[in-house]
């Protein structure tokens, strides 16, 4: 089946589908066991969540991924070296368990990438932060045409044991 993605900006409206896909009644929640789990990020309410994802409607760095016009996850960028805007990193999140291993995230990721650097025409590095309890996202972002640069060994710990931080970045010219 072909798959139509896009990347396109959060409007108010979708607020309360993408809670229901992430933390709601449609929520499988699997997404919570890789995507950082030691920081032990709670379950948000309706609420927070709403607060949270309405000051990223107009936000650049923030998009929700469509596949064939449904919401089925979300790409964010930021800046890690705060007001000097020149260290770009980024994240993508699929909401539910049954559209992983589809090649979504890689697709979105790369079109993210190729967006990001035509909007930011002055930056010549992107990165990616995972970690080695997450193996599907160091492929992802090897096949959106990463390169693992870095491994800080032994300091993410969870569940009584310790993995490796692994980052990934990407140059201007290789995208």
């Amino acid at each position: 089946m072909l798959l139509m993605l896009n990347l396109r900006q959060i409007q108010p409206s979708d607020i309360r589908v993408c809670y229901d896909l992430k933390y709601g009644k449609k929520a499988d929640l699997a997404w919570m066991a890789y995507n950082g789990p030691y920081f032990r990020d709670p379950i948000l309410s309706i609420d927070a969540f709403d607060s949270k994802t309405r000051s990223r409607v107009n936000d650049p760095h923030y998009k929700l991924i469509t596949v064939n016009a449904q919401i089925v996850g979300e790409v964010s960028a930021y800046w890690v070296d705060g007001d000097l805007k020149k260290w770009l990193e980024v994240g993508i999140l699929i909401y539910q368990k049954v559209n992983w291993g589809k090649g979504i995230s890689s697709l979105a990721l790369s079109q993210w990438l190729r967006e990001l650097f035509v909007s930011h025409p002055d930056i010549a590095h992107i990165g990616l932060a995972t970690w080695s309890g997450n193996p599907a996202m160091m492929r992802v972002g090897e096949k959106s045409g990463m390169t693992k640069e870095g491994t800080i060994r032994q300091v993410r710990y969870w569940q009584g044991r310790y993995y490796d931080s692994v980052k990934y970045g990407v140059l201007r010219h290789e995208v």
